[in-house]
């Protein structure tokens, strides 16, 4: 089957589970999955599955990703906040729906392929950091959004404060086992949280998350 019937299959299959955003969906149905998983992987990447991409990660399913990036409600004007690289694939869907994406990932091994991919496909409102993305990245802080693609055991307290009155934040929380996937908006004097759906991650490590093993 063409990638381009792929892509189509994936749109109609993403419509059906409750995808309703029209940017979201164009964002993956016009962006080759296929590039950012390993070889061995490419017959699978328009499944609604997640993979594996080496050093103990995964790139997630499309559905989550659209689900995830659908709950932020993104603008053009926005500036994004994405916690866990990757394979560098849920950058690139944020990037065609806001003004600029600042993505952290803690293994160089991981950041560095996703940067040559993206830069070879032309995503040029993408900036990349390495390190505890716990922490986030408070020198371009306040973002509107972030979006944290890994399980952490609570609301890591420097993302939250990362972002501006009114911004939406979605994240993975949970143990090992059991992890729900909440939406948080900066409202009040507190946050204001509500659940999306349950979701197994891999774990968020660094300070503000899961301790290394």
């Amino acid at each position: 089957m063409r990638i381009e019937q792929q892509q189509a299959q994936l749109r109609a299959q993403l419509e059906k589970r409750g995808i309703s955003d029209p940017r979201v969906l164009a964002a993956l149905a016009g962006t080759r999955r296929d590039l950012f998983v390993p070889e061995k992987s490419c017959r699978l990447a328009y499944e609604d599955s997640a993979l594996p991409i080496g050093s103990g990660q995964t790139i997630s399913q499309p559905y989550i990703v659209a689900l995830m990036t659908q709950e932020l409600q993104l603008q053009d004007d926005h500036k994004v906040l994405e916690i866990g690289t990757g394979s560098g694939y849920q950058a690139a869907i944020l990037s065609q729906l806001c003004r600029e994406v600042v993505t952290v990932e803690r293994l160089a091994e991981l950041s560095q392929p996703a940067q040559a991919v993206l830069a070879e496909l032309g995503y040029h409102n993408i900036e990349f950091y390495i390190g505890d993305g716990t922490l986030g990245c408070p020198q371009r802080a306040p973002y509107d959004a972030v979006i944290v693609t890994a399980a952490a055991p609570s609301l890591p307290a420097p993302l939250y404060e990362q972002l501006k009155p009114g911004g939406r934040l979605i994240i993975p929380v949970g143990d090992e086992q059991v992890q729900t996937l909440i939406l948080v908006t900066k409202e009040g004097s507190k946050p204001q949280v509500r659940s999306v759906c349950g979701c197994r991650f891999v774990k968020l490590i660094g300070k503000a998350g899961w301790p290394k093993m």
